[in-house]
């Protein structure tokens, strides 16, 4: 099996649904919608809307028969948006996706193109108008250990944390563990932190945890989590930044096969994609 078919952002593709684990539930959110990508037709997986509100960046399917790359569409409203095509700069002949920015424009993504000999995935870049520049790996987060893959990556508002997830292989499509980790901003370097285990104490499990989504102020926290087979997205809170998360409740109002949490900028929305009549649209929640 190749890294390209054991790394995708969704990870479960085509596994069978068994239930969920008996968790609180979350009621605030409502009213799942389908989000329109005017002049695309294709797959549309891991939203995110960039912290300005303009652009809505994603990324195609990551079936491994196909090139995965990122994309870019510009806000019309909520619920619309208009294709503008490939982000300029960002995509290879390997996997591209789950892309992320900060308020300054500095822009992340996870990329298997180097893996073969930098046991590492996540990149860098700058964003304006849909074109990067400036792409290089982003050094010192990668644990760097064979089968040990980071295959998602998102950046705090203010850029000075990376949510991180990290699978184990062993030798087939789905991995043994997936946990969230973070990596704090030191000066112009990430360094994995020595408290992720202490701060994910609540949310990293026996199950998979991945695709994170932060609000703001760091309080916020949105994920997915594999119980059993299906795939959900929960939320937990804290009580200040230096403090671990508590307990996550489920989101009642997505169900489905649903993935890859992302808060629209008034955090008063949550963006995700969901599996529809075979394949990967993108749909939003409110906040009641």
């Amino acid at each position: 099996m190749t890294l390209r078919t054991l790394v995708t952002c969704s990870l479960l593709f085509g596994l069978g649904c068994a239930g969920h684990p008996s968790v609180p539930a979350y009621d605030a959110f409502a009213n799942s919608q389908r989000v329109t990508i005017r002049g695309y037709s294709g797959d549309a997986m891991e939203p995110f809307i960039t912290r300005d509100g303009r652009y809505l960046l994603f990324n195609s399917s990551n079936d491994p028969s196909v090139n995965t790359n990122l994309h870019y569409a510009e806000r019309i409203d909520d619920l619309t948006f208009q294709y503008q095509g490939e982000i300029t700069g960002a995509n290879s002949a390997a996997l591209d996706a789950v892309a992320t920015m900060d308020r300054a424009g500095n822009f992340y993504f996870i990329s298997t193109r180097s893996y073969a000999t930098t046991l590492s995935t996540v990149y860098r870049a700058r964003f304006w108008n849909g074109t990067v520049s400036g792409v290089e790996l982003v050094e010192g987060i990668s644990e760097r250990q064979p089968g040990r893959v980071t295959f998602d990556v998102e950046v705090s508002p203010d850029g000075s944390t990376l949510f991180l997830s990290d699978g184990t292989f062993r030798g087939g499509p789905v991995p043994a563990s997936a946990d969230l980790a973070i990596a704090e901003r030191q000066e112009t370097r990430f360094r994995r932190s020595e408290r992720s285990g202490e701060i994910f104490h609540n949310i990293n499990s026996a199950a998979l945890e991945y695709a994170a989504s932060i609000s703001s102020n760091g309080l916020e926290l949105f994920f997915t989590r594999i119980h059993n087979n299906k795939p959900a997205i929960y939320r937990a809170t804290r009580s200040n930044v230096d403090a671990p998360f508590e307990p996550a409740a489920r989101i009642s109002a997505i169900d489905g096969f649903a993935e890859a949490p992302s808060l629209s900028p008034d955090e008063r929305s949550l963006y995700y994609h969901k599996r529809e009549s075979g394949r990967f649209v993108i749909a939003r929640v409110t906040r009641r």
